[in-house]
């Protein structure tokens, strides 16, 4: 086959033998790396409440919250590049989230960085990710900032959805590896900043946030993580989708296995780009305070990234069907439900599907203070409602809401092509 072929031209890059060295020598020794985070310096906002224990130590509770939370589920159903695709065997978010975990506590087991850490940042990190991908972000961004100003980001929405919708007491460390895992900006080197504050952490971490509401991708790419476990995330949400969104291009059909991609030094098979690009940062990084990737493969990192938006991501086939038939969709369903929301009709698919699911989720809250949900903004608990939606429940609600509509969007089936 065609990807063995190119597989077989890859060289598959191996520890550096004084790295090597260094690492058997620092685990014979026990040695633990002074940069890693300790779980005793783990910060929430109700210090009383989810104690940790022998057996749950404060990031295996995140991890936990995260994994039980009501939404999680949804990953199974939201789209990771393609979107009009019965085939079970390209990737959804759900994997997304998996593979940057796994390869993350790779990259952080032989770091000797916190693992526990790194597994509930990285599973938390899409938890606030709209229906059909990045596009869908945008297109939620852009109603939402006409009616507001506000800016729509999913790692922002991400954070809201743990801290402020579930108020799960999620601690500071994995809320800011959330907040500031946006893959889409690559450095070559990650030096964690810590928070400036120790009296009051979640004020600066407030401060940050919200500043990416009101100043969108201009706020968000200074955003730094206070810790090196939420920089190897950043790093391994890039690393996790760069080849198995090629992988999934050859299933769609929109490449093939002989589509030419250039990067010399990480490969071009997503098996090479894993395990090269994972090499490089451990050569480069261990026993040091910071992410670093060597200036050739970082180089082709920023290639293989650039060859898949001009390949995949911005191909006709992936961007005019989003553009051209879910953006009208977004628009419709918006001013719908945030009229319904507005006039709080309790007959709604708003008030019935997402204001009384939040209340049954996050019942044992009632006293706690604070506005009622249905109460605050109806841009917000518009945004928060279509942002919650699965792919396929966004189509069935658009259906539901504009039923004389001709549904424009059609599915490519299993068998697409054989007749």
């Amino acid at each position: 086959m065609a990807t063995d072929k190119r597989q077989e031209k890859t060289m598959y890059k191996k520890l550096l033998p004084e790295i090597q060295e260094q690492i058997e020598s620092d685990r014979a020794k026990n040695a633990v790396n002074p940069y890693r985070f300790n779980d005793a310096d783990a910060v929430r906002r109700d210090p009383t409440r989810d104690k940790a224990n022998l057996w749950r130590t404060p990031f295996i509770r995140d991890t936990e919250k995260i994994l039980h939370l009501p939404v999680y589920n949804r990953y199974a159903d939201k789209t990771q590049v393609f979107s009009f695709y019965k085939n079970d065997d390209i990737t959804r978010r759900a994997l997304h989230v998996q593979l940057v975990s796994r390869i993350a506590r790779t990259i952080g087991a032989v770091l000797g960085l916190n693992t526990d850490l790194i597994e509930a940042i990285a599973l938390g990190h899409d938890i606030g990710h709209t229906p059909f991908g990045h596009a869908g972000e945008r297109f939620l961004s852009e109603l939402l900032h006409n009616e507001t100003g506000l800016f729509f980001n999913h790692n922002v929405h991400s954070v809201r959805v743990l801290d402020t919708l579930f108020r799960r007491n999620i601690t500071l460390q994995t809320l800011d590896g959330i907040l500031c895992h946006n893959g889409e900006f690559e450095q070559q080197e990650y030096v964690p900043r810590p928070f400036s504050s120790k009296e009051s952490p979640f004020q600066q971490f407030d401060a940050e946030k919200d500043a990416c509401y009101t100043q969108g991708n201009s706020a968000i790419k200074k955003l730094v993580p206070s810790t090196l476990e939420g920089c190897v995330v950043r790093i391994c949400d890039m690393i996790a989708y760069l080849g198995k969104d090629r992988q999934d291009a050859v299933r769609a059909h929109l490449i093939d296995d002989e589509t030419p991609f250039t990067s010399q030094e990480i490969g071009t098979a997503n098996a090479a780009i894993i395990n090269n690009l994972t090499v490089d940062i451990i050569n480069n990084s261990y026993g040091k305070n910071y992410i670093l990737m060597s200036p050739e493969y970082y180089s082709d990192l920023k290639t293989a990234k650039k060859e898949n938006y001009e390949k995949i991501y911005m191909s006709p086939a992936v961007s005019e069907e989003l553009d051209n038939l879910i953006k009208p969709m977004f628009s419709k369903v918006y001013y719908k439900l945030l009229d319904d929301i507005t006039k709080k009709d309790t007959s709604s698919t708003i008030w019935k599907h997402h204001i009384e699911f939040m209340r049954e989720n996050t019942g044992w809250y009632a006293d706690d203070g604070n506005t009622p949900y249905e109460d605050t903004d109806p841009n917000m608990i518009t945004a928060d409602y279509i942002a919650s939606m699965t792919d396929d429940y966004f189509i069935d609600l658009y259906e539901f809401l504009f039923p004389t509509d001709k549904m424009p969007v059609q599915y490519k089936s299993y068998f697409e092509g054989m007749r």
